[in-house]
């Protein structure tokens, strides 16, 4: 069997090489997402990365997508891709980097590390009167326990945080995580909000989510809790963020994923000195060892493809996220 595998990556020489051995009667073509032509998207039988949405529906005959990115959102609305086309996602890839981050950005949030920056680039000496905080003893509130979440989770246990998980549903007889005190389905989370020192999103984009975190919501949290999004920008009210923070029912809030994104000049989450945002780069390749994920994960499911196996890592339209099956974990 011979079939057209377009990469649209920046891979490197060892990525692109255990690539074209995965299945040698492949034919490869390597580009990125910024250069791919629509030549090079119509050739192919399967692609790797986020070639351009008004490229990619182009392929009518298209018979494999695998996103580089955990939450395919756009390729996911009605006319994108055939509708006899499998959709797989980067889920498994991105745990490391991200649960990194959310790790650097809560600790500094506890330490005042970032206002003691804002202080150097004053050149002022000037000591913050007030105590810090710590991660050890602090309970954790995980909404969505996917790889990103889990893994998040398994630091903050490490650290000596009490971890409650929080999941859609919860199946009886699956066994809670040794990294969490309990897991709890969506039913009971306002109850876990309420005792959480820091609540961690990393939900996908649906439905379902949008604005889960409305001002109704934040009011229930732990007064003086941090908030950490890496899911999402859609699941939190952005307005009533900067409200929470601004009168301190929240401590602090560090955002990768805003909304609308990018937040857009002027807003009132610019202001707040105890509101970290980046612009959701909290994945992305700069830590390397992601894309090493990420070409992993697509060797692995070429060589189910090409022994005609469903892959794993694949994504249910209508729920937008992987369901049922299998989820690939690299970390």
């Amino acid at each position: 069997m011979e079939k057209n595998i377009l990469v649209a990556l920046p891979v490197t020489p060892a990525q692109r090489a255990a690539l074209e051995q995965s299945v040698p009667s492949f034919r490869f073509r390597f580009t990125t997402a910024e250069t791919a032509t629509a030549g090079d998207v119509l050739w192919a039988d399967a692609i790797l990365g986020n070639v351009p949405v008004e490229l990619i529906r182009q392929n009518r005959h298209l018979e494999w997508f695998q996103s580089n990115f955990a939450g395919p959102d756009a390729y996911l609305a009605p006319g994108v891709l055939p509708g006899s086309c499998m959709i797989t996602n980067a889920t498994g890839a991105y745990g490391l980097a991200i649960s990194e981050w959310m790790l650097a950005m809560w600790l500094g949030l506890l330490k005042d590390l970032f206002l003691y920056r804002d202080r150097q680039n004053r050149q002022e000496w000037d000591a913050i009167d007030r105590p810090v905080r710590s991660v050890a003893g602090s309970r954790v509130v995980c909404v969505g326990l996917g790889d990103i979440g889990s893994c998040f989770a398994r630091r903050a246990h490490a650290l000596g945080a009490e971890v409650v998980g929080v999941r859609r549903t919860v199946h009886p007889g699956v066994p809670c995580p040794a990294y969490c005190l309990r897991v709890v389905d969506q039913a009971r989370m306002d109850d876990e909000l309420a005792e959480a020192d820091l609540v961690a999103l990393s939900l996908p984009g649906t439905a379902q989510t949008a604005h889960m975190f409305d001002a109704a919501r934040l009011a229930r949290c732990k007064h003086g809790a941090i908030l950490i999004n890496v899911g999402r920008g859609t699941a939190v009210d952005s307005d009533a963020l900067a409200e929470a923070v601004h009168s301190g029912q929240l401590f602090a809030a560090a955002l990768d994923v805003t909304d609308p994104e990018p937040l857009p000049p002027g807003h009132p989450l610019w202001r707040e000195p105890n509101v970290l945002i980046t612009p959701h780069i909290s994945g992305r390749f700069s830590l390397p060892k992601t894309l090493d994920n990420i070409v992993g994960i697509f060797v692995h499911n070429l060589r189910r493809y090409a022994a005609g196996q469903q892959p794993d890592n694949l994504v249910d339209p209508t729920a937008r996220y992987v369901s049922g099956g299998n989820r690939l974990t690299c970390e």
